[in-house]
């Protein structure tokens, strides 16, 4: 007897559907699966047999092949063991074809026969919008599949449950999720952290604010203890809340890494904090069958890495691509996958090995060789792809002491939204899919990058007295450009590109 069941299973962000078809004929007793199944796959025989047994059913004893197709695709993962049992169930006459017709089931199950959860079940339940109509899968998935509003889903908790659903024995209540769920804005995450908290630094929150508005990235610079992770820390603060489109982005990646702990969409911008000791496969992503790395899980939200010069030289040269790109490619030697990757990268280090290189305070105990290796484990052009270098130095006994708070994140937020609905309206008016200043391209740098004869003059000079890179120059007119527009000038005057070029301390040769 043959049976036919729809499944399917994620590659990199894509969900692809896959037929399982289950034949159980007489011979001798055996149980394959072929299709190219992995390992999870293929140890999914014995979870079955028993899920089976203890669901109170019998197992066949003839001779079982199960055929994952599209045969030449790869599949992994434990969520084909539900589709396979309620196949083999189908081809006993358990469960009539006809009932399977337009359903989609995918779960991992344990020998018990209870339903646990998998990763990718979003992917997964838009993949379903264009061809199918119910999406079965364990309780634990489905609120997160029910946000996608054109399907119908079902959550169940064990084998049993399912094949009364669908026999319509003991029918299920289809998930539903609130729609304010999907459509509310984000909420504020970030507990009591707050720009407030930070004395002094005028200078370095007007260059985060501004990184802010126009999603520039951003490398901090200074001594020990002058603040830079605490002011780092609080920079998601002034960044807008996710709109509906990349919340399902954000939530998707962290479907399929499994990483989703809560059963909705996530309303929050990730903020990816990892330790310098970091491997190159966990940055970038990896595995056999490469899941997101630290980069992907940054996206729309930012990525802080502290002690930035610690890192190894490959994890920092791995943030090239997606800094320029907006996505990092996972090449393994029979297929690729691609993951998203915008996020804002904030960095922060030291200016010498011992730190106080700058400090007005203590000496610095480091020669210049040693402080131009330290210097040097960053390479040019991951720097020339840093938009804003801000000094961040220590502050005296009269800021630490004084009680006047700082402005507030919400006051700085709201100035950076007008900021950025200018941006949107400008590249809307184009058709371009961009909406901050950073992404822009050369031809939109110099449509809407339009300078003063003052400007064009200091620009000149800077160019000829620092030396900087055709790279650093394009950072340099984007930087313009978003302080232009917070102060909501069509132009980009002297004194926009003034500050923008004060944000390039690394360019002025400060430090070496």
């Amino acid at each position: 007897m043959l049976a036919k069941v729809n499944s399917g299973c994620v590659v990199g962000m894509d969900a692809r559907p896959i037929d399982v078809e289950v034949d159980v004929s007489n011979g001798l007793p055996g149980f394959s699966v072929v299709g190219l199944p992995d390992t999870s796959i293929r140890e999914s025989r014995d979870r079955i047999r028993a899920a089976i047994k203890n669901s109170g059913f019998t197992f066949p004893s003839g001779k079982i092949t199960v055929n994952l197709s599209p045969a030449d695709t790869k599949k992994e993962g434990a969520g084909f063991d539900l589709p396979i049992a309620i196949g083999i169930l189908a081809a006993t006459k358990i469960i009539t074809q006809e009932k399977l017709e337009g359903l989609f089931l995918c779960g991992e199950l344990s020998l018990n026969g209870r339903l646990k959860s998998f990763r990718g079940a979003l992917p997964m339940a838009m993949l379903l919008k264009e061809k199918y109509e119910t999406f079965i899968l364990p309780k634990n998935n489905a609120r997160e599949a029910a946000n996608v509003k054109e399907i119908t889903v079902y959550g169940v908790s064990s084998l049993k449950k399912t094949v009364d659903h669908i026999n319509g024995i003991t029918p299920l209540e289809a998930v539903k999720i609130e729609e304010k769920s999907i459509s509310e804005p984000g909420r504020r995450k970030h507990d009591t952290a707050d720009f407030k908290d930070v004395k002094g630094q005028e200078f370095v929150k007007r260059g985060l604010e501004v990184a802010a508005a126009g999603g520039h990235n951003v490398l901090l610079l200074g001594p020990p203890g002058a603040g830079k992770s605490m002011l780092a820390k609080r920079f998601a603060t002034l960044l807008p809340d996710l709109s509906v489109e990349e919340s399902l982005e954000v939530t998707n990646i962290y479907s399929i890494a499994g990483q989703l702990k809560s059963d909705g969409l996530i309303h929050e911008r990730p903020v990816r904090n990892p330790h310098h000791t970091i491997s190159y496969a966990a940055m970038a992503g990896g595995g056999s069958w490469p899941l997101p790395g630290e980069i992907s899980l940054a996206h729309n939200g930012v990525l802080f890495l502290d002690e930035f010069p610690e890192f190894r030289r490959d994890v920092l040269e791995t943030l090239r691509q997606p800094i320029e790109s907006g996505e990092i490619v996972i090449a393994r030697s029979q297929h690729s996958v691609k993951y998203p990757s915008r996020f804002i990268l904030i960095a922060a280090m030291n200016p010498c090995p011992c730190g106080y290189f700058t400090d007005p305070h203590k000496s610095c105990q480091c020669t210049s060789h040693q402080i131009q290796r330290y210097l040097s484990k960053i390479s040019g052009p991951l720097l020339d792809r840093i938009d804003i270098h801000l000094e961040v130095p220590r502050l005296n006994y009269a800021q630490l002491k004084g009680r006047r708070l700082g402005e507030e994140s919400d006051i700085i937020r709201k100035r950076v939204l007008e900021t950025r609905d200018i941006q949107k309206e400008r590249f809307k008016t184009k058709h371009s899919p961009l909406a901050q200043n950073s992404r822009m391209t050369v031809k939109e740098t110099e449509a809407f990058c339009i300078l003063s004869d003052e400007a064009e003059e200091l620009l000149k000079t800077a160019i000829l007295e620092l030396g900087i890179s055709a790279r650093a120059y394009d950072k340099i007119l984007k930087i313009s450009r978003t302080i232009a527009d917070m102060e909501k000038s069509e132009t980009i005057e002297s004194y926009h590109l003034s500050e923008a070029v004060g944000y390039r301390c690394l360019d002025r040769n400060l430090w070496t």
